[in-house]
């Protein structure tokens, strides 16, 4: 994959929501008494990553690393462990794993990279994968008395399985991270609960819920049309 100017995939309404996602997030981070300026930086570099890599472009994996750093930073400070340890531990790797992926596979000579329709045994081998990681992490987290046990678990869980269909360039690596932006949301509205500085990260991911959702149809777009 040649790493050529990734804005000349954008549509209009690409910009749009790029501009909405940054705007609602930095509003919630101006609002709010309590300003934790690391949460409207992770906020703002998780947004700008969605919209690359629903283009199915490498720098979105790129800002992915930065992004799960930032984000692994702000969740030790508020003691989700489960949180620091997924993304520092198993996004950022998986996302380093993604760029050398996409850069080794992209469609044709494009910048976009090539979609891969994956079988049932990819599926079962992802699956079975994410049972183990997810029952070693709760017994982790446990014993590192991570908050909100269940909703940190679950997240976990929905991670692993979205980044792995990340890293095998599947359209679905959107659904599954859909649902671990719900789990998020949940886990963040506890926190906010005790400070008011974390609700960026509530508005942050009810944006990448919405930018997920606009990843998959993307992908299955480009899919429809590598597919000719």
């Amino acid at each position: 994959m040649k790493l050529k100017n990734p804005f000349k995939l954008f549509t209009k309404f690409d910009y749009i929501l790029w501009a909405v996602s940054a705007v609602v997030v930095a509003l919630s981070f101006l609002l709010s008494p309590e300003r934790d300026a690391l949460t409207l930086i992770a906020s703002v570099v998780g947004v700008s990553a969605l919209i690359f890599i629903a283009k199915g472009h490498v720098v979105g994996q790129f800002l992915i690393v930065a992004f799960a750093v930032l984000y692994g930073i702000v969740s030790i400070k508020f003691k989700y462990y489960g949180e620091a340890i997924t993304y520092l531990g198993m996004s950022a790797p998986i996302a380093i794993c993604s760029i050398v992926s996409w850069i080794r596979h992209p469609f044709g000579k494009t910048a976009q990279v090539e979609v891969r329709k994956i079988n049932a045994l990819h599926v079962v081998g992802i699956s079975i994968a994410s049972i183990i990681v997810t029952v070693a992490f709760y017994f982790i987290l446990d014993t590192l008395g991570t908050q909100n046990l269940i909703f940190s678990t679950l997240s976990v869980a929905t991670s692993f399985f979205a980044a792995s269909l990340s890293f095998f360039r599947s359209p679905y690596y959107a659904i599954a991270y859909s649902a671990n932006d719900i789990v998020l949301i949940v886990l963040w509205v506890m926190a906010t609960v005790q400070s008011v500085s974390y609700l960026p990260m509530i508005l942050c991911f009810v944006m990448f819920l919405i930018n997920d959702i606009h990843g998959y149809l993307c992908w299955r777009k480009m899919q429809k049309s590598q597919s000719y």
